[in-house]
């Protein structure tokens, strides 16, 4: 029964987006079936063999690499800070993004991250049928995360239109960080935090595809090339390449600050109004009907919507933090839907920390395209969570 609530989950979640859809007539559906085949070999790969796991390990190794130099660098302007036990927000997810702005502005630089745009682009393209672009962003927010991944291809970005604009704003909300696996991986099982991952990544193309689809000419299915006479030197361009890494990190850091206390002085209202009422219980009502659909049972259901509730008003972190005290409490399919459905940013600070990004790259009118569509970035980052965690509960039980 619970394993039939589970298909039912993902054909419900992928029938409300379609309904969310304004743009129905032109939803590729051999795309989305495509991609969901393709999901569900992923999973079976990376939970029941052993090569899958060595696969994700060794990929997590380079990204996590990654953020060890980009901490060589905070280290030596903040020792004091990067010898704690615990190191802050700040520090840990927001500063590295200087260095892997850096990194993969040189890699563009040579020409290289520019082939493989193009190459995975095409692989993952052929697969859908939707376009290079894309494709290739929603595999480069495997490790990178949102924030990191549009600032590696701003490049790209700043010659589209705001429909496709709209498309990768959408699928940055189910992103996360390489530089914040780590702190999963102290609270929650590895093997679910990585299954999330690229899952999360394909999901983010699947639902945009419905959500929001766009018909893109072949013309337009590029991969830009800055003419030559606009390349700098490379000293000056690794240079500018950091001072828009720190500019991404302070915008990111105003958005996230605000957010967070917006949801506190919310709390503080309701409290007001009805004593204990939160925006968290709000939300966990709201997505009760959907832990049911997650194939789980009346305690673990409501327990993993309040888990949403937090995750959505707050962040993924204070809701796995819970999660860490009860995991010995629950079975393996509650555990194993919970840490993949919790393991992305789709939260409301996330729509803040999108829309800085913009700002920062394309100024304040091209950031309009996501004001605007506030609520398809949100409808993205729960769908594609829920999708996600329903399809790593069909392979364990």
């Amino acid at each position: 029964m619970f394993f039939l609530l589970n298909i039912l989950g993902i054909l419900v979640v992928t029938g409300l987006v379609y309904l969310c859809s304004p743009a129905k007539r032109i939803v590729k559906w051999r795309s989305i079936l495509s991609l969901f085949i393709v999901e569900l070999l992923i999973t079976w790969f990376m939970l029941t063999t052993t090569v899958g796991a060595w696969t994700i390990d060794k990929i997590a190794s380079f990204f996590t690499w990654l953020v060890a130099c980009a901490n060589s660098g905070i280290s030596f302007v903040f020792p004091s800070v990067m010898a704690n036990e615990t190191v802050d927000f700040f520090f840990s997810a927001l500063m590295p993004i200087i260095f892997i702005v850096t990194f993969f502005d040189i890699l563009t630089y040579f020409g290289i991250m520019t082939w493989i745009i193009n190459k995975v682009g095409w692989v993952i393209s052929k697969i859908s049928g939707l376009p290079k672009l894309e494709s290739f962003f929603s595999i480069q927010m495997m490790f990178l995360g949102n924030t990191e991944a549009l600032a590696v291809i701003r490049q790209q970005l700043v010659v589209l239109k705001n429909n496709r604009l709209l498309t990768f704003g959408i699928m940055s909300m189910s992103s996360i960080s390489g530089s914040i696996i780590g702190a999963y991986l102290t609270m929650v099982p590895a093997e679910y935090v990585f299954a999330a991952i690229p899952l999360n990544c394909l999901n983010a193309l699947l639902i945009a595809s419905i959500l929001h689809p766009v018909e893109v000419s072949k013309d337009e299915d590029i991969v830009y090339v800055p003419p030559k006479e606009e390349r700098k030197d490379f000293f000056s361009t690794i240079s500018n390449s950091m001072l828009v890494g720190m500019n991404m990190v302070i915008v990111i850091l105003a958005m996230v600050i605000g957010y967070v206390a917006l949801t506190s002085a919310l709390n503080g209202i309701l409290g007001f109004l009805v004593n204990g009422l939160t925006i968290e219980k709000i939300f966990g009502v709201i997505f009760s009907p959907f832990a049911f659909l997650l194939g789980l049972g009346g305690q673990d259901a409501m327990y993993v919507a309040s888990l949403m509730g937090i995750k959505i008003s707050t962040n993924e972190f204070v809701a796995m933090m819970d999660l860490k005290n009860h995991l010995n409490e629950l079975d393996p399919h509650t555990v194993a839907v919970a840490v993949t459905f919790l393991t992305s940013f789709a939260n409301f600070s996330t729509v803040g920390m999108i829309y800085g990004t913009y700002n920062s790259i394309f100024g304040e009118k091209g950031s309009e395209v996501i004001g605007k569509n506030v609520w398809k970035l949100l409808v993205s980052g729960m769908a594609v969570s829920l999708l996600s965690a329903m399809i790593v509960g069909l392979f364990v039980w």
